[in-house]
């Protein structure tokens, strides 16, 4: 096996880009709606809570009307949970390169986290424009600090993608605990309930769920033309430890994933 100087991301960054564009195109091959697929989930998915929580279990959201609370929670729970599924399964699926040249194999996880975010796009224009119909305050240093938020999801799904990623070569069954593991963190988080129905006495173990701090400052951004929350410290000390870890473990273990297949 050809072994080339270590430079990622640096020196494969046209191979990632290629290989996202990849992930993307064979993603909506031969598929109808191609891209309306990052619409018709969230919007399905909030369709239901909406029904639920406005007509049978009727939860108070101020001002804000509950379709707008929900979706803006559901957009970037999105990003992160089908990116981490992604991850999770992308070493394993391409296990045939992985034994026959060498390259970073983060490229991978990675590639499979960058795709998933054409779908976050599509998905939160869609609620740009709810937010514009709605009328709801807008603070453009809010808005720019947005991009913050993004990169603090990014680097907590790239850290449990690349630790999810490396134990599923080894345990094949890994990925259905994350996927259980991701639907206990879905009710865990702020996304079908506002935060204020959370016991204040459980705020400071709660928001040791960094994903609660990146909801609420979504929230606060968009809905509310806020800056974000005081949590999203707390988020992002957490995100980037993960982060730290998960790529730690990832490069611990990476020269035994051939010799497993």
């Amino acid at each position: 096996m050809q072994r080339l100087t270590r430079t990622f991301p640096f020196g494969y960054r046209d191979l990632l880009v290629a290989w996202t564009l990849r992930i993307i195109r064979a993603r909506y091959k031969q598929s109808v709606l191609g891209g309306l697929w990052a619409i018709i989930q969230p919007a399905a998915t909030v369709a239901i809570f909406t029904i639920i929580f406005t007509l049978f279990i009727p939860i108070d959201t101020g001002n804000i009307p509950y379709i707008l609370f929900s979706y803006t929670a559901m957009v970037p729970w999105l990003l992160f949970s089908s990116s981490i599924s992604d991850m999770v399964d992308s070493i394993v699926i391409n296990m045939h390169l992985v034994t026959k040249i060498y390259f970073p194999r983060e490229i991978f996880v990675v590639a499979a986290m960058l795709a998933r975010l054409m779908d976050f796009a599509i998905a939160f224009g869609i609620l740009v424009l709810l937010i514009l119909f709605n009328r709801a305050p807008v603070n453009p240093w809010g808005w720019l600090s947005l991009p913050v938020l993004v990169v603090i999801q990014l680097s907590l799904s790239l850290g449990l993608g690349l630790f999810g990623a490396a134990l599923n070569v080894f345990y094949r069954d890994i990925k259905h605990v994350f996927t259980l593991a991701l639907q206990l963190w879905f009710y865990a988080t702020p996304i079908i309930y506002p935060i204020n129905l959370v016991p204040t006495h459980f705020h400071k173990f709660y928001f040791l769920n960094p994903m609660a701090g990146v909801i609420e400052s979504y929230r606060s951004i968009l809905l509310d033309g806020a800056l974000p929350t005081s949590n999203l410290l707390l988020s992002a000390v957490v995100s980037m430890s993960i982060l730290v870890f998960g790529y730690w473990f990832f490069r611990r273990v990476e020269h035994l994933f051939a010799d497993v297949i």
